[in-house]
C-alpha cells in the first residue's frame, strides 16, 4: 500500500469525480483508477461504486477513507515534527474561521508568523461551525477559529480548545438615525430597523435570533447574506441597519457616516476560541499555534477597538 493511492482515494471522495480528482493529484485518470483498483485488490473490498459514471464510494470505501485521512494527516505531522527538529517549523498550517470571527484571524496569525517565519499559512474563511468541525475531523484542516459551544461542549474529548475572546454585538446603522446618536441600542428596538442579517443556517446568526428571543422579538430581515463584509457594504447604502460582531471593527472601523452602538437589554457575549482535534501524538503546527494563542491576549486587542463602549 503506497501513500499515494491513499492521496487519490481522499482526493476522489472530495471531488466525486474521476477527471477532477485527477487533476487535483496532478496525474492522469487512467493512472489515478489503476491505483485505486489495486488498492482495492490489496485490501481485497470494493472501494469505488463504479457505473457509467462515478456513483460515490462504497460503504467499505467511506470507511477507508477515514483510516487514509488519519493516516496522510498521521505522515503529514511527522514530516512537520521532523522538520521542526531539524531546522525549525516549516510548512503549510491550515485554518478554518467562521464568518463572524474571520476579522480576528489576523491578530492571531501575525504573532504566529513573526514566530515561525518559515511557515506559510492557509486561511480558509467563512467557514459554518458544523463545517469547521467535520473539516477538523477529516483532517482537512489543522486549527480553527470558532464558536465553543454547539458540537464542541458536547463533545470536549474529541477537541483542544484556547478561549480567545467574547463575542459581543453592536448595531451597525446611519449616523443619521436616531438610533445612531445614542450611546446604547436594545435588541428591542433594533429588531424594528430594515435589518440586514447573516442567513438564518449560521451559527453566528442563530446566536442573534437566541438574544432577540430574549428580548421578545423577532427580527424580520430585508437582506440576508453570509458575508459580514457584505453588511457593512449593505448599511454603507444608507438603507439598511445590521448587527455586526464587535471584533470586524478590527477590519473596517466604523466608516464614514455609520455609528457602531452597544446592544444591551440583554447584555451578552459568546465565546470564540482556537480549536484542534485532541490526538495523540498531536500536530506540530496545531501544538505552535496553540502556544501562540495562550501567548497573545485577542481579547485585550479587540478591547480597544471603536464602538465597544460609546457609539462613535
Amino acid at each position: 500500500m503506497l501513500f499515494r493511492q491513499l492521496e487519490y482515494l481522499v482526493a476522489l471522495s472530495r471531488e466525486r469525480h474521476f477527471a477532477r480528482a485527477a487533476q487535483a493529484c496532478y496525474v492522469s485518470q487512467p493512472a489515478l483508477s489503476e491505483a485505486i483498483r489495486k488498492l482495492e485488490e490489496e485490501l481485497d473490498v470494493p472501494l469505488v461504486r463504479r457505473g457509467r459514471t462515478y456513483e460515490g464510494l462504497t460503504p467499505e470505501g467511506e470507511r477507508i477513507v477515514v483510516w487514509a485521512q488519519r493516516i496522510l494527516a498521521d505522515r503529514d505531522a511527522l514530516k512537520d515534527e521532523v522538520g521542526a527538529l531539524r531546522t525549525g517549523l516549516s510548512g503549510r498550517i491550515r485554518i478554518g474561521a467562521v464568518p463572524t470571527a474571520t476579522g480576528a484571524v489576523s491578530l492571531l496569525i501575525d504573532p504566529f508568523c513573526a514566530a515561525h517565519p518559515l511557515v506559510t499559512v492557509d486561511v480558509q474563511a467563512d467557514l459554518r461551525s458544523a463545517d469547521i468541525l467535520r473539516r477538523l475531523q477529516n483532517f482537512e484542516i489543522d486549527a480553527a477559529i470558532s464558536y465553543l459551544r454547539e458540537g464542541i461542549s458536547e463533545n470536549p474529548e474529541n477537541f483542544r480548545t484556547v478561549p480567545l475572546y467574547q463575542e459581543r454585538y453592536v448595531l451597525l446603522t446611519s449616523a443619521a438615525d436616531n438610533l445612531g446618536r445614542r450611546t446604547t441600542a436594545t435588541w428591542a428596538e433594533a429588531s424594528r430597523l430594515p435589518l440586514c442579517l447573516l442567513t438564518g443556517t449560521m451559527q453566528g446568526r442563530r446566536v442573534l435570533d437566541e438574544l432577540f428571543a430574549e428580548a421578545g422579538v423577532r427580527p424580520t430581515p430585508r437582506v440576508e447574506t453570509d458575508s459580514v463584509a457584505a453588511l457593512f457594504a449593505h448599511v454603507r447604502t444608507g438603507r439598511w441597519a445590521s448587527i455586526v460582531p464587535h471584533a470586524w471593527l478590527h477590519v473596517f472601523g466604523i466608516p464614514p457616516g455609520m455609528r457602531a452602538v452597544p446592544l444591551v437589554e440583554p447584555t451578552r457575549s459568546v465565546p470564540i476560541g482556537l480549536v484542534t482535534t485532541a490526538r495523540e501524538p498531536d500536530s506540530v503546527m496545531a501544538r505552535a499555534l496553540m502556544e501562540i494563542a495562550r501567548q497573545t491576549d485577542l481579547a485585550a486587542a479587540l478591547e480597544r477597538l471603536p464602538g465597544n463602549s460609546a457609539a462613535q
